[in-house]
């Protein structure tokens, strides 16, 4: 996503193909999110434009989800390491302090993430503003111990969450 800004005028005049252009990546490498929103112009406010967002990602279907938690990074996993990460999750991983985890804390989100991956099938998903590396470690470790389909359920709502803090960025 551009460091573009866009007023709800602007995006509400755009066709569906400039809109999901401009608000794609606001769900991570899932542009079909902006895609269906589109239809539901015209928005008052980016309030209404959030919620037509998480409208589509709750009215998907589980395979859907479960690819589009997927899409999202592992935190302060591999992709980070090699600097694969799409400019928002490396600025609000950033934004945690995950960038600066000791080798100790890094150890421990690196099991972490093994662990959670091999009993869900999907990175551990969570909006971390307004964390810090110890909350995120501790949702981390208590939410290895749901069962999946509510981790599922609790990842899409991070997902949400995340969603509308990307859009609060570049919707004016």
């Amino acid at each position: 996503m551009s460091a573009r800004q866009f007023s709800i005028a602007a995006l509400n005049a755009m066709t569906a193909k400039e809109f999901t252009d401009a608000l794609g990546a606001i769900f991570e490498h899932s542009p079909w999110v902006a895609e269906r929103a589109a239809a539901r112009r015209p928005f008052a406010d980016v309030s209404q434009l959030h919620h037509a967002m998480a409208d589509a990602v709750r009215h998907a279907g589980e395979e859907e989800c479960v690819l589009l938690i997927r899409a999202h990074p592992e935190l302060a996993g591999k992709a980070a390491v090699r600097g694969e990460l799409t400019e928002e999750s490396t600025r609000e991983q950033k934004g945690a302090g995950l960038d600066q985890c000791s080798a100790e804390e890094f150890a421990q989100l690196q099991e972490l993430n093994r662990r959670y991956n091999e009993k869900f099938g999907f990175p551990f998903v969570i909006a971390v503003k307004g964390h810090d590396r110890q909350s995120i470690l501790h949702h981390f470790a208590r939410r290895l111990e749901n069962e999946r389909d509510v981790e599922v359920r609790e990842c899409i709502e991070q997902i949400i969450r995340i969603g509308g803090f990307r859009l609060a960025d570049v919707v004016r």
